[in-house]
């Protein structure tokens, strides 16, 4: 496949403080690439970049191979985002905010029309299509959302968080929308904070943090790299800091991690090893409400390299 986003050596800075450090990405013609990270890593700066909406400080990007630096606005026509933050106006019925979006690209007459009552049918809100968003849930106010930014059907869509707050069925209904728009052609960056969203629907994945990729390839390379690991998720009563220090000096635990009433142990083999974390536990008076044995997975891999989890 080709490649049709390019980021070279991209940096941005905010006074002191760097943002985006020499980032280099590359997304293929017509597939779906999940972007992940934590809160701060850089994301939502790197598709604003990409999108023209703030300059970069160093490096090139470059969507179907035009220059965002030298052609902004052809690179803008191949663009459609979809903001994490509402971009709406309330007073204005679903219809006329798609029609004020379609129109800065350029569509008129019968062409608007048509490419309008389109977008509504796709989202599936063509029956409101009169209405104002100011009467809409939170769900159909992400679906309009996603209308307004595909009238001009764009060949490279990023969806910034476009599930966030909203109720299941709107969210199967995003991720469908997602795999529908991608089938028809467009190339699509999807990031999100729900990680079963992005391994459902995405081809590859790259992990971004303070600023830069620190992984990326298709979820079966990704897994690879903790394949090494196991998880056993232990839910229990008096869990003490004895427990978990004795856990950590085990020869065979990786890392042992705390959230409240749940214990989350690494190991080469939970098959292995559970009757050893078992016994530990019964040495120290805990007791066990569930217990739960994992393989490797986006969120492991996730948590081994960043240290964190992604909704933390």
């Amino acid at each position: 496949m080709a490649v049709f986003l390019e980021m070279k050596d991209v940096v941005k800075r905010y006074g002191s403080k760097l943002s985006v450090d020499h980032l280099n990405l590359e997304v293929q013609e017509g597939e779906i690439f999940g972007l992940l990270g934590p809160n701060g890593a850089g994301k939502s700066t790197s598709i604003s970049m990409i999108c023209g909406l703030l300059p970069k400080d160093q490096g090139s990007i470059k969507v179907d191979g035009i220059s965002i630096e030298d052609q902004p606005l052809e690179v803008k026509r191949r663009i459609g985002l979809v903001p994490q933050d509402l971009a709406l106006y309330e007073q204005m019925s679903a219809m006329d905010n798609v029609a004020f979006f379609a129109k800065l690209y350029g569509l008129r007459g019968q062409q608007l029309k048509e490419r309008v009552e389109e977008a509504l049918t796709f989202v599936g809100l063509q029956d409101r299509a009169k209405d104002r968003p100011s009467t809409f849930s939170g769900g159909m106010k992400r679906r309009l959302n996603i209308a307004c930014s595909i009238t001009h059907r764009p060949k490279l869509i990023i969806m910034d968080e476009p599930t966030v707050g909203i109720d299941p069925q709107s969210r199967n209904h995003i991720l469908e929308s997602v795999r529908t728009l991608n089938e028809m052609g467009s190339t699509v960056i999807y990031t999100s904070h729900y990680m079963e969203e992005v391994a459902a629907i995405s081809d590859r994945v790259a992990i971004m943090d303070q600023g830069h990729v620190i992984a990326c390839g298709t979820q079966q390379e990704l897994r690879a790299r903790v394949a090494q690991e196991e998880r056993i998720i232990l839910t229990a009563d008096g869990i003490t800091e004895e427990l978990i220090q004795e856990m950590k000096l085990h020869p065979r635990v990786g890392r042992v991690t705390q959230y409240d009433h749940r214990l989350e142990i690494y190991v080469p083999s939970a098959q292995e090893e559970l009757q050893d974390i078992l016994f530990i536990c019964g040495k120290h008076g805990t007791t066990l409400r569930s217990l739960q044995c994992e393989e490797p997975d986006l969120e492991t891999l996730f948590l081994s390299l960043t240290g964190r989890k992604l909704r933390d």
